[in-house]
């Protein structure tokens, strides 16, 4: 029994790893290599209690592709499988970031097409991963209706409260619709979470929320307050990485930390590396304060995500099992649907494709994900070399 514990703690290890290194494109395509190889490829979860996960963490604030990640290593090893998702998925890209930051005391970022190239796999993989969650979560004309409705919105109105409106909505409406309905299709896994262990989290999670602040006000200690400007910054932003770049601008470039010259070069090179953009947090640490200022910034950004999915997981797979609320899961896993596609319309279409050839490239890198099973890890390759050979044509 341990033997085979400890081999599924080094399994989840070594696949988020690879997924930490391959993992291009921001939080939307990062749902797409998940699902490809969670549910697709090893078949840990079910393609509905993906969809669940996946609605859960659009609820909470954070970085929604990290906190699928924890919950999925949560799933099947307990937490310290969520630690070692975790740890594997970030560790890279903290890496990257923290070189960056050291490298561009001496030079800039040198774009040779490598970006272009990851932003079109972005699109592939985002778009394939909208085709396989859609036929499951809105397979009927009125899921349809309700992805399309979010779509519409959200594209018209982008705010990051209009996303957190369609959600509430779109339980609603599914409450609405679907409750004479079965429930069916209940969490077929268990979470190994006590409920102590999740109010103990939550009490944590609003507690450092709480009196951060004033412990910030009492001291003029550095770490302290940086500790509170990124764990802020962790705990309160919804809609994922892109929305938490300019509630770090005002937390760091006015308080002196960094430049905005630097800041602003951390973010082109934050766009080019694979695993969470919530790592951006390890270049300002480093930038502001070495070694010691990154691991401080990384650990504060991510920590609320961390308390928010345990203190959440136990809770939300009980109540995933009413009636009313399996109806309403069907209602917000339509909409993550409709908010999936307008994050791949904007910013990732409309950054990624800008000519023919960039949508010819991203075609082909479609079809070979969808209908040759080509390995999401083979098409960043291939994107990164087709990237360059447009750039030096």
């Amino acid at each position: 029994m341990k033997e085979s514990y400890i081999g599924r703690l080094i399994e989840i290890l070594i696949v988020s790893l690879r997924l930490g290194l391959t993992s291009f494109g921001g939080p939307v395509a990062h749902l797409g290599y998940f699902r490809e190889e969670y549910v697709e490829r090893r078949k840990w979860l079910k393609e509905n209690e993906y969809a669940d996960l996946v609605a859960l963490c659009q609820f909470l604030p954070g970085p929604a592709s990290s906190q699928v990640g924890i919950g999925i290593g949560i799933i099947r090893a307990g937490i310290p499988g969520g630690i070692i998702s975790f740890l594997g998925f970030t560790t890279p890209s903290v890496i990257i970031l923290i070189l960056a930051a050291v490298g561009f005391q001496q030079q800039g970022w040198v774009d040779i097409g490598v970006v272009d190239g990851l932003k079109i796999v972005a699109a592939a993989v985002v778009a394939h991963a909208i085709i396989g969650m859609g036929q499951n979560s809105a397979p009927d004309k009125l899921r349809a209706t309700i992805a399309a409705a979010s779509f519409i919105i959200l594209i018209l109105l982008p705010q990051t409260w209009m996303q957190i409106s369609v959600i509430a909505g779109a339980a609603l409406l599914g409450i609405f619709i679907y409750k004479q309905e079965e429930s069916g299709n209940k969490a077929s896994f268990t979470v190994q979470i006590s409920q102590k262990t999740a109010y103990i989290s939550l009490g944590l999670f609003f507690g450092l929320l709480a009196f951060l602040p004033i412990v910030r006000e009492w001291t003029d200690f550095l770490w302290i307050q940086m500790f509170d400007s990124f764990y802020r910054a962790g705990a309160l932003v919804f809609g994922g990485g892109h929305v938490v770049l300019p509630l770090l601008e005002r937390e760091v470039v006015p308080a002196g930390l960094v430049t905005e010259e630097i800041f602003l070069a951390g973010y082109g090179a934050a766009q080019a590396v694979p695993g969470p953009l919530f790592t951006f947090a390890s270049y300002l640490g480093m930038a502001a304060n070495g070694i010691p200022g990154a691991l401080i910034a990384t650990a504060a950004i991510f920590l609320p995500a961390f308390l928010l999915v345990i203190g959440t997981f136990p809770f939300w797979m009980k109540l995933s099992t009413y009636t009313k609320a399996r109806a309403a899961l069907k209602g917000v896993n339509a909409a993550v649907i409709g908010i999936l596609l307008a994050a791949f319309y904007d910013p990732i279409f409309t950054s990624a494709i800008n000519s023919v050839v960039d949508l010819a490239f991203a075609v082909s890198l479609f079809v070979l994900l969808m209908y040759w099973k080509v390995p999401a890890w083979k098409i960043v390759l291939l994107g990164i070399g087709g990237g360059m050979l447009v750039h030096f044509i």
